[in-house]
């Protein structure tokens, strides 16, 4: 199966967080799932990393480096991403987690998720309840 990893999902396994659900765990370590991290992660990373923002305080480079040598695969934002999310309903106003939703849609990938609006959409999506 194919899964689009959302940016807390990623962040919480890059550092090893009990946060990381456990469903998310298996699915991260599980040899038949193809991983996909988005461009638009690593954007949101590093803009909320520069604004110095609780829970991004990581090194985006190496962040990055780290999924592409952990097996990962990058998934650049393309337009008809871009377009995709023209048709989503207003459920969710912040752009980087309209714009997975998208690329979920388009890429025939489920978007593994721990937001519970971004849940709310329709779509292949899997919502995973974190450990806080």
């Amino acid at each position: 199966m194919i899964w689009l990893v959302d940016t807390h999902l990623l962040l919480w396994a890059a550092i090893g967080s009990r946060r990381l659900p456990g469903r998310a765990r298996e699915i991260l370590e599980d040899e038949e799932s193809r991983l996909l991290f988005s461009s638009a992660s690593i954007w949101e990373v590093a803009i909320k990393s520069a604004r110095q923002r609780s829970g991004f305080d990581v090194d985006v480079a190496r962040l990055r480096r780290g999924l592409l040598e952990n097996g990962y695969s990058e998934l650049a934002i393309t337009g008809e991403h871009a377009v995709i999310t023209r048709s989503l309903p207003r459920l969710h106003a912040d752009p980087f987690d309209r714009i997975l939703v998208a690329q979920a849609i388009a890429e025939d990938a489920t978007l593994l998720t721990g937001d519970a609006a971004v849940a709310a959409y329709d779509g292949p999506i899997e919502l995973v309840r974190s450990r806080r």
